[in-house]
Parts: structure tokens; C-alpha cells; sequence
């Protein structure tokens, strides 16, 4: 008999909502993908993902079991899992074992990263690593026992590879991170003169390295931070900070940068995260180049052009320094952020998942 196809089938997709973290956003944009290919699409968001009770869990977890048995013909649970997805890990692992399930996996090589991290855990950090950090290896455990069984999906190319060592029973492959749709806005080379940084305000983004990225830029460039909790950064001479910023007022930011720095650290405690960048992203589609610290998949991400790398923070500066008052060499790394702007769209980067989805229902997977 024929497999059946996508068109008769119904996706559950867990997801958090947009509007709090990147990969919320980053599931909008991907679901507005693939919702046609679909005869229905049933839209499960974690309105609570970081600050959930063990019942918000349980409850999550009895719904999506429930929209599962009560639809009709062929049936497809993904979701995005990162460090801390709580309900949709408990969601999927509290599934028949039959079921079809894949996920997004943001944060490589683990599915997630603290399995446990309730509301109540997760308010005090000491107390989040004291229960996580000792049982790394009952989490692992766990993670294979869950996923060894289902498909999982990398936005990169490393990440996937990292995945496939952990879960070597499990079916893992490639993807891309998608370059959401904004409205096309002047090149880089016409902007102020001006390096930003973006994103939501955790350990491990660069932010606390501000400091030593002025001290190393000329003054005359500027710094411009933007993003969730950049609020309560301190300000500084040559530091400009907008704290939170949408719609129009992210446009404005990109607008008025040449550059992002991605000064991330990927590697902590808990070993090396292999994961794409958000942020790199965002800065594509308002057409902006990044210089980024080649630490994670960062080095992956920057060999795939629009983008300058280096091993530190000082020597990304003087980078940026060389690079930023050169219209010419602007103008190059942007119609490389154009090329990726256009081939990474959502439609593109669903494609992997298209063809993942299509083998799962045929169920002729190899890895």
C-alpha cells in the first residue's frame, strides 16, 4: 500500500510561544512554513516554558496524549526542544510508543539540557545545578531512552554530528536555521558607523564582554545593545543601550548598525553546545553581517559567509575595526547575507523536515 502522505495527515506541534525566546519566534515562523503541506495542524504553545509546575506538565502532557488519540488518520508530534523544554520533552516521552515524533533539537547535542528544571527549581540557579549537574548521567539515560526512539533534527551540520554520538540509535539529521521574513532595508554600507549586539541577556552571550569590546573598538565606532533584559546592562561612554525591541524599533536598531557581534561561549559545566544562532539570523534578514567568536557551530556559521570570525574578543575587535569603515568590504559580506537571505528562507530550511516527515510516514528511515 501507499504511504500516506502529508496531505492527509495531522501535525501536533509543541512549540513555546512567540514573543519570549528565540526559538518561540523562530516556531512561528516555521510552522507559517509548513501549515499547507498539512491536512491539519493542531498548535500546542508553552505559554508558561521556563517557569512551568510540575502540573502545568502533567497537564501538558495529558493534552497532547489526548490530541493524539482523538485525531483522525495518520498523526505527526513535533516539537522544539532546547536547554530547558520541559513540558514538551515529559509531552513526547509520556507518548505510545508508536507514535511518530520528531523534534528540533536547538540546543546539540542534547535534546534538553535540564529535564527537571520546574518553576520552583529554576529560581535559584545554585539549586538548578545542584539537581541537574550531579545527574548527568541518569539525564543521559533518560534522553536516549526517550529519543533513541524518534527523529531529531539539528540546525546544524556539527550539531547534527554531535547529536548522532550521543544517540547513536536514534535518527538525526541535518538542517538549517531559517532567516525570518523582514522587509528589506538599506545595505550595511550606508549605516551609521556602529557594531551591535542582540539577544536575551543570559551567561554565555557576550554580553559581559561590552567592556573589553569598547575599550578595543575606536572610538568613533559606536556600540548598540538591544534585546531582553538589556535594560538592566550598565550604561558606558560609547555604549548605547535600547533594552527590548519590536517591530519597528528592531528595524531601527539594525538599521543603525553595520555589524553584529556574536561574542558567544558555548562551551560550560555541562560540555559544548553545538547550536545555531538566533541572532545571526535576525541580523540576515535586515541585512546585516555579524562578526562572531569562532567557539560552538559559530566557526560552521561563519564559514557559510556574511560573517567575520576570530578565536577572542580582542581580535574580533580589531576585525570589526579593519573591516566596519570599509564600505567595499561591507558591501561584500552584505550581498553574502543576501545570498543566505534568500536561500535560507522558512520555505527553504523546511524542506529537510518535508523530506523527514515524508520517510517517518513511510517508515523507511535510515540513518
Amino acid at each position: 500500500m501507499p504511504s500516506p502522505q502529508l496531505s492527509a495527515t495531522t501535525l501536533v506541534y509543541i512549540a513555546p510561544v512567540e514573543g519570549r525566546s528565540g526559538v518561540g519566534d523562530y516556531a512561528t515562523d516555521f510552522l507559517g512554513a509548513v501549515r499547507p503541506l498539512f491536512k491539519d495542524v493542531v498548535d500546542h504553545r508553552i505559554h508558561t516554558e521556563g517557569a512551568e509546575s510540575v502540573r502545568d506538565v502533567v497537564r501538558h502532557c495529558r493534552e497532547i496524549r489526548d490530541i493524539v488519540r482523538r485525531a483522525d488518520g495518520p498523526v505527526i508530534v513535533h516539537t522544539e526542544l532546547s536547554a530547558g523544554s520541559l513540558s514538551p520533552f515529559w509531552a513526547i516521552a509520556a507518548l505510545p510508543r508508536n507514535t511518530l515524533v520528531s523534534a528540533t533539537i536547538h540546543d546539540a547535542p542534547q535534546p534538553v539540557w535540564w529535564p527537571s528544571k520546574t518553576a520552583a527549581i529554576g529560581r535559584h540557579r545554585v539549586v538548578n545545578h545542584a539537581v541537574h549537574y550531579p545527574l548527568r548521567p541518569l539525564t543521559g539515560i533518560l534522553q536516549r531512552r526517550v529519543m533513541g526512539r524518534h527523529t531529531m533534527l539539528a540546525l546544524t551540520s556539527i550539531g547534527a554530528e554531535q547529536t548522532r554520538r550521543r544517540f547513536p540509535d536514534a535518527h538525526v539529521y541535518d538542517a538549517r536555521i531559517l532567516v525570518p521574513p523582514r522587509a528589506t532595508v538599506a545595505p550595511a554600507e550606508s549605516r551609521p558607523l556602529a557594531v551591535g549586539l542582540f539577544g536575551h541577556v543570559y551567561k554565555g552571550k557576550g554580553f559581559d564582554l561590552i567592556d573589553t569590546l569598547r575599550a578595543r573598538l575606536r572610538p568613533e565606532i559606536e556600540i548598540i545593545v538591544a534585546g531582553r533584559g538589556t535594560e538592566r546592562l550598565p550604561s558606558a561612554p560609547g555604549v548605547r543601550i535600547l533594552g527590548e525591541v519590536n517591530d519597528d524599533d528592531e528595524r531601527a536598531f539594525f538599521e543603525s548598525i553595520r555589524v553584529l557581534a556574536v561574542p558567544y561561549a558555548k562551551a560550560n559545566r555541562y560540555g559544548t553546545v553545538w547550536a545555531a544562532s538566533s541572532a545571526a539570523t535576525r541580523a540576515y534578514a535586515y541585512r546585516t553581517p555579524i562578526a562572531a567568536l569562532l567557539d560552538g557551530a559559530l566557526p560552521e556559521i561563519v564559514s557559510e559567509g556574511g560573517a567575520i570570525g576570530a578565536d577572542d574578543i580582542e581580535s574580533l575587535a580589531d576585525h570589526v575595526n579593519t573591516v566596519i569603515a570599509d564600505d567595499r568590504a561591507v558591501a561584500a559580506l552584505g550581498a553574502e547575507v543576501d545570498a543566505l537571505r534568500s536561500s535560507r528562507s522558512p520555505h527553504a530550511c523546511a524542506q529537510p523536515f518535508v523530506a523527514t516527515w515524508q520517510t517517518m510516514l513511510a517508515g523507511t528511515q535510515c540513518r
